[in-house]
């Protein structure tokens, strides 16, 4: 699995009820998209309480299960229709090491994501497996209604994302960005 996203600033006065209207309007085009765990369309709005955020932000965070539906996506007519109307964005990749998604899961209406440095020669079979019982145990007490925890070894980092059904406590933790989701784009099945 491989979970993607990419992140664009948008200006402190920027309408986000256009941002609301396109996820409304184009969101349920990728439900059961093949090759999809799920797309999160996420956004937060600057001065916020509940995302704490310090700008206007729209980030879809999407999980495939396979590098083919992500690549086939960014090569697809969905991403040049984004790219054209916001600009061609970095599409930050992770691979994932655990993505477990509660039954409940579309009950989501916040998120959070997490991206911490690695530290240099930290042994990454520890970290995985401590990364890992961590996600499983956020959706197993029902912390989370999905959990994702991914790598990527280019700069060493790891994300850290969760789908709550309440606003989240630590929106305001360093580090931590908080997001509103518009709509979930799911297989059929979930």
């Amino acid at each position: 699995m491989i979970a993607m996203q990419y992140n664009f600033s948008l200006p402190a006065d920027y309408d986000m009820a256009i941002i609301d209207r396109r996820i409304r309007d184009k969101g349920p085009l990728l439900d059961n998209l093949p090759g999809l765990k799920f797309k999160a369309y996420l956004t937060a709005r600057r001065g916020d309480a509940v995302t704490a955020s310090r700008e206007n932000l729209y980030a879809p965070f999407y999980v495939w299960q396979e590098e083919e539906g992500l690549s086939d996506f960014i090569c697809g007519p969905g991403f040049v229709a984004v790219s054209e109307s916001f600009g061609w964005p970095q599409v930050n990749t992770w691979v994932v090491w655990r993505a477990d998604t509660s039954s409940d899961i579309r009950s989501a209406r916040f998120a959070t994501r997490e991206v911490v440095a690695i530290e240099p020669h930290v042994p990454l079979a520890e970290l995985r497996q401590q990364e890992s019982d961590a996600a499983s145990v956020a959706i197993s007490l029902g912390n989370a209604l999905a959990s994702v925890v991914a790598f990527e070894p280019t700069h060493w980092t790891l994300v850290r994302f969760r789908l709550l059904a309440e606003p989240p406590a630590e929106a305001s933790r360093p580090g931590v960005q908080a997001y509103n989701v518009g709509h979930l784009s799911l297989p059929s099945a979930s």
